[in-house]
C-alpha cells in the first residue's frame, strides 16, 4: 500500500467516525426514513413513469405524512393518555380501605401524610426535569422534519444512490444483482410477514378489548401489537389476563367470549397467515426474529422492532450468498 492510498483511507475512516456521530443523534429518525423509503419506492418508481422524480417524490412524502406519520402520532397520544389515566387511577381509592387502614393501624404509618408527600415529591421531579421534557419534544418535532427531509431525498435520489453503491462496492455486477434481491426478500419478509402481521393481531384482539369494555383498552392494544412481533409470545400476555380481569370482575360471558375468540382468530392470524407472508418472501426461522427484537430494542431503540430481525435476514441471506459465489470472488 502506498502513502497515498494509506492516507486516503485514513481519511475515509475520520470522516466516517467523525459522520456517524452527526447521525446517531438522530439515528432513530434516518432508520424511519429508511424504512419508509423502502417500502415506498415501488410506488416512486411507478409514478416516474408519469410525473417528474421531485413530483413523484412530493406526493408520496406527502402520503406518507398523512397516512403513516401523523395517524401514528395520533394513537401515540391516544395511548399515552390511556397511560396518564392509568397512573391515575393509582390512587388510595383504588385500592380497598380494609387494607390499608390495618396496616396503617399495625404499623402506625400516616397513609394520607406518606401519599400527599410521595405526590409532592413527583411533582417537584417532573418541574426540575421541565427543560428535559421540553429538550426532548423539541428533539422528537427536529427528528420529524428531519425524517420528512431525508425521505423526500431518499425516494427522489434513490435510484442515483443504489447505482453510486454498485460501482464503489467491489463485488460482480450478478453477485450485488443477487444480494440486493435477498436483502429486499428478506426486508419484505420482516415487514409483511411480521410487523403486518403483528398489526392485524394487535388489532384483532383490541376490537375484542373494546367490545368487552376492558379499560384503557387502546393502550392495551398498542402493547399486543408491539407483543405480537415476537413469536411464541404474542398477545396473550395482554388478552390472558384481561380474560381472568373480566372473570374475576363478574363478567364470565364477556371473559369467555374474549378468550375463545382471541384464541380461535387471532390463533388463525398467527398459526397460519403469518408463515404463509413470510414464505411468501424469504424462510426466516422464529429465533432470528425472536433474537432480531430484542437485540434490536436494545441496540437501536424503538426502530430495532423492524432493522433488528432484518439485519438478521441480511447477515443469513448475505453468508448464503458468499457460499454460492465464494469461488468466483
Amino acid at each position: 500500500m502506498n502513502r497515498s492510498r494509506g492516507f486516503l483511507l485514513l481519511l475515509i475512516a475520520v470522516l466516517l467516525v467523525v459522520s456517524a456521530q452527526l447521525v446517531l443523534p438522530y439515528l432513530q429518525f434516518v432508520l424511519l426514513a429508511v424504512l419508509l423509503a423502502f417500502i415506498l419506492t415501488p410506488a416512486q418508481r411507478r409514478l416516474e413513469s408519469r410525473v417528474s422524480a421531485t413530483i413523484a417524490a412530493l406526493s408520496l412524502v406527502t402520503l406518507a405524512l398523512l397516512g403513516i406519520i401523523l395517524p401514528f402520532l395520533l394513537v401515540l397520544a391516544l395511548v399515552a393518555e390511556d397511560a396518564r389515566r392509568v397512573l391515575e387511577a393509582a390512587d388510595p381509592e383504588a385500592f380497598p380501605p380494609e387494607p390499608l387502614a390495618s396496616l396503617a393501624d399495625e404499623f402506625g404509618i400516616d397513609l394520607e401524610t406518606v401519599i400527599v408527600e410521595r405526590a409532592r415529591e413527583v411533582g417537584a421531579g417532573l418541574l426540575e426535569r421541565g427543560p428535559e421534557l421540553v429538550a426532548g419534544a423539541t428533539h422528537i418535532m427536529i427528528g420529524i422534519g428531519f425524517t420528512i427531509f431525508l425521505l423526500y431525498y431518499l425516494l427522489k435520489d434513490g435510484e442515483d444512490l443504489l447505482a453510486w453503491l454498485e460501482g464503489v462496492v467491489p463485488l460482480p455486477a450478478d453477485v450485488q444483482g443477487e444480494l440486493r434481491a435477498e436483502l429486499e426478500d428478506v426486508t419484505w419478509a420482516v415487514l409483511a410477514g411480521h410487523v403486518l402481521i403483528a398489526i392485524i393481531e394487535g388489532a384483532i384482539a383490541g376490537i375484542a378489548l373494546f367490545v368487552t369494555g376492558v379499560p384503557n383498552a387502546t393502550l392495551w392494544t398498542a402493547i399486543m401489537i408491539v407483543l405480537s412481533l415476537i413469536p411464541l409470545v404474542g398477545a396473550f400476555l395482554v388478552w390472558g389476563p384481561a380474560a381472568l380481569y373480566l372473570f374475576f370482575i363478574g363478567e364470565p360471558v364477556a371473559a369467555a367470549g374474549l378468550a375463545i375468540y382471541s384464541a380461535i382468530i387471532v390463533g388463525i392470524a398467527d398459526d397460519y397467515l403469518r408463515p404463509l407472508v413470510v414464505d411468501r418472501f424469504a424462510d426466516l426461522s422464529p429465533a432470528i426474529i425472536i433474537v432480531g427484537v430484542l437485540g434490536g430494542v436494545t441496540a437501536f431503540g424503538l426502530m430495532g422492532l423492524f432493522f433488528g430481525p432484518i439485519l438478521l435476514g441480511a447477515l443469513v441471506a448475505t453468508l448464503s450468498v458468499f457460499e454460492e459465489h465464494y469461488e468466483e470472488l
